[in-house]
């Protein structure tokens, strides 16, 4: 079976984590990366993000170099923003049609948020399994080397 690990990541938490899992299972990784940078310091985070969710932008994306299809197990990372996923999330879910696919997902957060994202993303790619879930506090400020253990063990869980 092909693994893939897609993320965002703003301030490198949720790279840290979606680097690990692809290093522990062998997959391959697809970064979102938008052609606008996001701020990411300040009150400009705060705002241009927050107001990215609420208006539920879908932020133009740089190239996708990965063919989702060709791939069994999905796992999607991102960090959390008003209590959901980051909008370069929507633009990579308009764009792909993702189905009947084996989906793990994790998010980064700052403090809470991440069981509204699992809900979300549920609703948005419902014809799929959803093999499992897992979130993290701010992994590079908290506990970096445990977080990671963490994630290691859970995904090696999931694919077996």
């Amino acid at each position: 079976m092909r693994n893939l690990v897609v993320f965002y990541s703003l301030e490198g938490n949720t790279r840290l984590i979606a680097e690990s899992i692809a290093k522990a299972i062998n997959a391959d990784v697809l970064e979102l990366k938008t052609k606008k940078k996001y701020s990411d310091k300040g009150f400009k985070k705060y705002f241009w993000g927050g107001k990215s969710v609420i208006f539920k932008e879908k932020p133009e994306l740089l190239y996708l170099d990965k063919d989702i299809n060709q791939y069994d197990n999905i796992f999607i990372g991102t960090p959390i923003w008003v209590g959901t996923y980051a909008p370069p999330l929507n633009t990579f879910l308009k764009n792909n049609k993702i189905e009947k696919k084996n989906i793990g997902l994790f998010a980064c957060h700052g403090g809470g948020g991440a069981t509204k994202f699992f809900n979300n993303i549920k609703k948005e790619i419902p014809n799929n399994k959803f093999i499992g879930e897992i979130d993290f506090m701010e992994p590079l400020k908290n506990n970096k080397e445990e977080d990671v253990r963490k994630a290691i063990m859970w995904v090696k869980e999931l694919i077996g």
